[in-house]
């Protein structure tokens, strides 16, 4: 059903993870606030028709920072549709399920992502061609929990949520693997409560963002790795550790643990000294939004894969002897 375009842009939405939704009043302020997005590692947006300025400011954006993936939400009308994809969106939302609207975007040619609360709507758009779909209010129609019963009898449907959605609850959401992405207004809110946007907080919104992304990524330290160079030594000194502080130890095909945060390699692996092994909530989130930094992976050593998916991967760099590499968690 998808072009392969559409497909690319699909998985873009998933690697960004966080699609920031925008309602924007005054057009001028789209380019900056779309820079803002940009440095703060999220750069998409669903821009919602809600307002006037909104086809201006995707014509903007679209203009002037090409990097960014432009959605248009809040779309209702064969009419707005038209509007959005002449502007330049790759994609369109619309807050409901609007078979004759969904089918003339189709037939169009575009990308559509149809917001869907019941089941039954969700049956309909997957006769329609369509896997990944809107959930819409998300937290007011069961959240996680509705959706890992849809998902039941529906292994390959995908959802972006938004309604409710915050910087307290977004991995609850992004744990479950069907879930594609999120959409959220929490990076334009001050403090107060204040718009962020009105007020022209570009810092703040690219703060919050990278913050918003760090808390999808969720890194953490998660076990130092030793080159040993024999297996006998690897378990001396994995032993060491376990006899010392009371860690289990737990021997293994090619390094021993003690606990979980210390590795003996039973031969030297990447790094000089060793390696570090910094656990994520989504090693393909990582992976793009490390690169988006200059971070150059390893895609030709000691890359595990599980299901199809990359669960562990190193880092080019090392950093003082130490090689790193991302851990699944």
């Amino acid at each position: 059903m998808y072009t392969e375009a559409q497909k690319k842009t699909l998985e873009m939405i998933s690697k960004i993870g966080i699609i920031p939704v925008i309602a924007i009043d005054d057009a001028a302020k789209a380019v900056p606030l779309a820079r803002a997005l940009v440095a703060g590692g999220l750069p998409a947006a669903e821009v919602t028709f809600r307002t006037a300025a909104a086809e201006d400011a995707i014509k903007a954006i679209a203009a002037e920072v090409p990097e960014m993936l432009l959605g248009a939400g809040t779309v209702i009308t064969d009419e707005q549709a038209d509007r959005a994809l002449a502007a330049g969106c790759t994609f369109l939302v619309s807050p409901g399920f609007i078979p004759e609207l969904t089918k003339y975007v189709i037939d169009k040619g575009g990308l559509m992502i149809p917001g869907t609360s019941t089941l039954g709507e969700m049956e309909q758009a997957l006769r329609m061609g369509l896997e990944v779909l809107k959930f819409f209010p998300a937290e007011a129609n069961g959240g996680v929990g509705f959706l890992k019963n849809c998902a039941g009898p529906h292994k390959n449907l995908k959802w972006m949520c938004t309604g409710g959605i915050s910087a307290k609850n977004v991995n609850e959401y992004l744990g479950f693997n069907q879930i594609t992405a999120v959409g959220g207004t929490w990076m334009f809110k001050g403090k107060d409560g204040s718009d962020l946007i009105k007020t022209e907080q570009w810092d703040e919104i690219t703060r919050l963002c990278r913050e918003a992304v760090n808390t999808m990524l969720g890194f953490e330290v998660r076990h130092v790795g030793m080159n040993c160079q024999t297996r006998e030594e690897a378990a001396k000194t994995a032993q060491r550790f376990t006899a010392l502080f009371g860690f289990p130890y737990k021997p293994g095909n090619s390094s021993d643990f003690s606990g979980i945060g210390v590795e003996c390699n039973h031969y030297p692996k990447l790094g000089k000294l060793g390696h570090i092994a910094i656990g994520t909530n989504s090693i393909e989130r990582a992976i793009y939004q490390l690169e988006s930094l200059g971070v150059e992976f390893n895609y030709d050593e000691y890359v595990a894969v599980k299901n199809g998916k990359t669960v562990a991967i190193y880092l080019k760099e090392e950093f003082s002897g130490f090689a790193v590499h991302l851990v699944q968690k």
